[in-house]
């Protein structure tokens, strides 16, 4: 038997009185860096906290690391499937008058570790995220990017195959969110966990993703890796050209392709009909006096594709 999914939905809908934050929602994600991409308000935050067990789906099933989602929040099965995670809120969620270590460590005892355990575990987590210098400070002294590092520290205590990651490079700088998406990068490169991104910055989900779930209304509107959800338009060219580019661009119409942009210049971006050959380019150029100075594919990118699915 093959390797069971990550998480594996079916219909899950989740409702507050009259509003459905969540609608039928069904995915089958593999282990990896996958990224839950949405604007505000896309029910992101909703779908984590059912897959923490923290709340229970109106309706629908499914499974995380093969255990079942649902029951009461506080049944021994919610339980066991906490224990599979390590979960980074998007709220601050510090407990003021606390050191680092001590948070660190409360947080371990939380998810079932002796005290032993969580103290000596936590002081090697702070020092692996660059905290060591810091772990006897109080929390609410940390920088915004040392607060969300101690969030992830409390994440890891227990070592969780799975992260979830609620809006992690919220409030940080460049340089705060770059080094923290490269924490969560070699977090899945170099020790094998499982990372679920769910942010609104589609650069934080190129940065460190291998596969996509866009969420817009409470509904899956696209999912699959970038190169997958990107590669939808292969009849999709740009071309800098030199020379008589205006007759080059009749023929062109001539042909039956579109053309989508002309800066006037030289650069076009072009639609070609189907079955066209790219030799075709080369042979009207060279009736045109046109050199072709490059020829690449125009494929979506992901802000283009996120706007299109998001809006649709």
């Amino acid at each position: 038997m093959g390797q069971p999914p990550l998480i594996d939905l079916h219909g899950i809908t989740r409702t507050f009185g009259a509003f459905t934050a969540l609608h039928g929602v069904t995915l089958q994600l593999p282990p990896g860096r996958t990224g839950l991409l949405g604007p505000n308000g896309a029910g992101k935050s909703t779908l984590l906290k059912i897959l923490m067990g923290l709340i229970e789906p109106t309706s629908g099933s499914g499974r995380v690391l093969d255990q079942p989602l649902g029951g009461d929040r506080d049944s021994a099965a919610n339980w066991r499937l906490r224990r599979l995670i390590g979960f980074m809120p998007e709220a601050e969620a510090l407990v003021p008058g606390l050191t680092g270590i001590e948070y660190v460590g409360l947080a371990g005892e939380l998810y079932g570790m002796s005290r032993r355990q969580s103290q000596r575990r936590a002081h090697e987590v702070l020092g692996y995220l660059g905290l060591e210098e810091a772990r006897y400070r109080n929390v609410e002294e940390y920088s915004a990017g040392m607060k969300q590092r101690v969030k992830l520290a409390q994440a890891l205590i227990h070592d969780p195959p799975v992260l979830l990651l609620d809006e992690p490079t919220s409030g940080l700088d460049p340089a705060g969110r770059d080094a923290l998406l490269n924490l969560v990068r070699e977090l899945g490169t170099d020790h094998g966990k499982s990372v679920i991104l769910s942010t609104h910055l589609l650069a934080d989900v190129q940065a460190v993703c291998e596969q996509v779930v866009i969420l817009a209304g409470g509904v899956v509107r696209g999912q699959g890796t970038v190169e997958e959800l990107c590669a939808r338009r292969a009849d999709r060219f740009k071309l800098r050209v030199q020379g008589e580019v205006a007759k080059f661009r009749d023929d062109l119409l001539g042909e039956g392709v579109t053309v989508l942009a002309d800066n006037g210049h030289g650069e076009l971006r072009v639609a070609v009909p189907a079955g066209w050959s790219n030799l075709a380019f080369f042979k009207l150029a060279g009736c045109n006096d046109v050199v072709i100075r490059a020829l690449v594919r125009d494929d979506e990118t992901l802000e283009e594709l996120f706007l299109r699915t998001v809006n649709a």
